[in-house]
């Protein structure tokens, strides 16, 4: 945890923050990654930053993804030029949508949820975020909800991938331990 010394007066971080600081570094690399792919249609993306807001999930809770996603998301923005730009409100749309069901999914006992089952979720949530954020403000029509079939598809298909590959890591972690 981040902390005050009295007598210095200087901002020290823990072993908390170190870790929350490399999984952002790796959402933005990520994030980076994901932007300079190539899209058959707009929005569909792998979302391989994903990978590691669910990996902050599983190993250090929830507060951590929150902290993990949103400075992905900032830092992801500054490094594309993109910061307070329509793509930049897209991605915290998306972000905060799929944060908004992980939370809902956090209130409901953990067995009831995998890894791959989170990421489905949060794809569902980040779809649902974006769309509804272009529909509201930068594509006011209805002609909108025409993307979802085929953006609903790459989201089960990302979803899945990225909740696979996360359980893949989280398993590779949990042997070196």
């Amino acid at each position: 945890m981040t902390h005050w010394h009295s007598d210095s007066r200087q901002l020290s971080a823990g072993s908390h923050d170190h870790q929350l600081a490399r999984l952002a570094a790796c959402g933005i690399v990520l994030a980076l990654l994901d932007a300079a792919l190539p899209s058959p249609l707009p929005g569909i993306k792998p979302g391989l930053a994903n990978i590691v807001t669910l990996y902050a999930l599983a190993t250090l809770g929830w507060h951590a993804a929150v902290w993990v996603s949103l400075l992905r998301i900032a830092g992801a923005g500054l490094l594309l030029g993109s910061l307070f730009t329509p793509g930049f409100w897209l991605s915290l749309a998306g972000g905060g949508g799929a944060l908004l069901l992980l939370a809902a999914a956090q209130l409901l006992p953990a067995r009831c949820f995998s890894v791959v089952s989170r990421s489905l979720l949060a794809a569902g949530g980040h779809l649902a975020g974006q769309l509804l954020l272009a529909r509201g403000w930068l594509i006011p029509h209805d002609g909108v909800w025409l993307l979802l079939p085929p953006l609903l598809t790459a989201a089960t298909v990302t979803g899945l991938a990225n909740g696979l590959f996360t359980l893949k890591l989280l398993e590779s972690a949990k042997d070196e331990t």
